[in-house]
């Protein structure tokens, strides 16, 4: 990490540092959100490996420890801790129903963990506090990729399926593609609101850039440019005055129409010039057999993190009528939707809601001061969650920077950097 301290201001405007031991601590959690390193070295072949549980007890520890010395800032937030603990309430609850209560309990414990984090790195890191960190952490680990790729590629580079591409410090390339579109996200965003300090989040930005490039993922590659496109964008508006917020708006409304009845009439040309077939790679099967599932226990599902598990019969009844070894309906919403049933899922869609149509509200005044960084990630968060299992997942970087964004969305005005 670069700087010793990263500032927020408080409803004073002093700056309040937050010490470089601290940085390293939120560093080293999120680090661990994303996957990287331990599990490519302990459990390369992905099966399941009990040490590897035992590295999250320092994790849980770091967390727990950072939320007791700054309550004062997670007070501030209290209406999120409350919509985030009702939905933590109910995974804990799903244990009375599920078809796996062993899993669901130990997987509410790192949900409950994570979720904590969440809420702590969204009202310490304020303003351009937290794309900042966000960046200086994926900068670290996309050095840290380059130096596998080449000096350890029976790491760092896959082999086999999708040989020669690179997958850095992760077990498969679409997880580092994520990850450096984050931080490529949050480079933007810095660089935006701190343009002083532009050397490092270009090289940030140009290094994210290339590595998502490296991975081939599509997903990863769209991502990027929406969420860099949206800071950037906000960024021009917001310097062309009035005039060019109206036309950009009334742009922006006709294109996103346009865009829509393109794809509702030219879907499949459309995927295909992003080398995807019409089926999403099978997803489309996967999620009518979710739906078939889903209609048996529609309100409250099968458990949180109890549906796909090995000896999980109607899972097996998916993976059957599928013809493959599905590990998850990909889609994020139909996950949850299997988990906790429609009340899940409602709740989930409300805090994400609320979050946007706050960041949206502010947009002239806490979005400047960050960057639009809130407004650009949620987007790509929702993009996201309709491939990807990302929704109040419990050891997952999206689901704990939405709810980050979701404490930010809550945080006084007039205590914004």
């Amino acid at each position: 990490m670069t700087y010793a301290a990263i500032a927020h201001t408080d409803a004073t405007t002093r700056p309040v540092a937050v010490p470089l031991w601290e940085q390293w601590c939120a560093g080293y959690v999120l680090m661990m959100l994303t996957g990287a390193l331990i599990g490519p070295i302990l459990a390369p072949d992905q099966g399941e490996n009990p040490i590897l549980r035992l590295f999250w007890l320092p994790s849980y520890a770091v967390t727990a420890g950072l939320c007791l010395l700054r309550w004062r800032d997670l007070v501030r937030v209290w209406p999120a801790i409350v919509l985030v603990g009702l939905m933590a309430l109910l995974a804990f609850a799903s244990r009375y129903w599920s078809i796996d209560p062993a899993t669901t309990q130990r997987r509410f414990i790192a949900l409950a963990v994570n979720s904590g984090f969440a809420l702590y790195l969204g009202a310490r890191y304020r303003g351009v506090a937290l794309p900042r960190l966000l960046t200086m952490i994926c900068l670290w680990m996309a050095v840290l990729s380059i130096v596998f790729v080449f000096a350890l590629p029976q790491i760092g580079v896959h082999h086999g399926v999708n040989d020669g591409l690179w997958r850095g410090i992760w077990y498969e390339k679409n997880q580092m593609g994520l990850v450096m579109a984050a931080g490529g996200i949050s480079a933007a965003a810095w660089l935006v609101a701190e343009p002083a300090r532009r050397k490092w989040s270009i090289t940030a930005l140009a290094l994210c850039t290339l590595l998502v490039l490296a991975t081939a993922s599509k997903t990863s590659l769209v991502c990027l440019v929406l969420g860099v496109g949206i800071v950037f964008a906000f960024a021009i508006i917001r310097k062309g005055g009035p005039v060019l917020i109206i036309i950009s708006l009334w742009l922006g409304v006709v294109m996103a129409a346009l865009g829509w009845w393109v794809w509702t009439q030219e879907s499949a040309f459309l995927l295909a010039l992003i080398g995807k077939d019409p089926t999403l790679t099978g997803r489309t099967e996967i999620w009518e057999a979710v739906w078939k599932a889903a209609s048996q226990r529609p309100w409250l599902g099968y458990g949180y993190n109890a549906f796909w598990g090995q000896d999980s019969v109607p899972a097996n009844w998916i993976r059957y009528n599928t013809a493959w070894l599905v590990p998850s309906a990909h889609h994020g919403w139909l996950d949850i939707l299997l988990e906790l049933g429609w009340v899940g899922a409602l709740g989930c869609g409300t805090l994400v809601g609320l979050a946007f149509a706050i960041h949206l509200f502010r947009i002239n005044g806490y979005g400047r001061s960050e960057g639009w960084w809130s407004l650009a990630y949620l987007t790509v968060f929702i993009l996201l969650s309709l491939s990807e299992s990302v929704v109040m997942t419990a050891q997952n970087l999206p689901w704990v920077l939405c709810v980050a964004i979701l404490a930010r969305a809550f945080d006084r005005p007039d205590q914004a950097s």
